[in-house]
């Protein structure tokens, strides 16, 4: 799995690219064979910072649209999926220490900054969300 997303995120970085927050949706589609319908697609095109703002990071935004479209293609209620929200925003600012794109990348922000500098964190993120995700989806 982790060499799959590796790739897959390298692709769509380097090739194509796509913000954090839609590589995070298609990586977490194409693990969980989901079809995304282009709308969702064209909500996350300013989903990476809050389009630049450096506010939340993509790489939660990205995760939680996806958390609703999953929860409810399986039928979940509404009161769990935001529970499963809340609860993911719990787990990976636990785990990553922010939830604030300006927090998370590597070096912060500067003029100089390399592009796709996220680009590990990006993995180990959708990572994260796909565990979380499965263990969700199990219970």
């Amino acid at each position: 799995m982790k060499e799959s997303i590796a790739k897959r995120v390298h692709e769509l970085y380097w090739e194509k690219d796509v913000n954090c927050a839609t590589t995070s949706l298609l990586c977490l589609s194409e693990l969980l064979e989901v079809e995304l319908q282009p709308q969702v697609l064209q909500a996350a095109a300013g989903m990476h910072g809050a389009g630049g703002y450096r506010a939340q990071c993509g790489l939660v935004e990205g995760p939680l649209m996806f958390l609703g479209v999953y929860l409810h293609l399986l039928r979940r209620p509404q009161a769990e999926v935001v529970s499963a929200c809340y609860r993911f925003a719990a787990e990976f600012e636990a785990a990553f220490g922010s939830l604030r794109c300006s927090r998370l990348r590597p070096t912060g922000f500067s003029e100089n900054d390399p592009p796709h500098l996220c680009e590990g964190l990006t993995c180990r993120a959708i990572e994260f969300a796909y565990r979380f995700i499965l263990e969700i989806a199990e219970s």
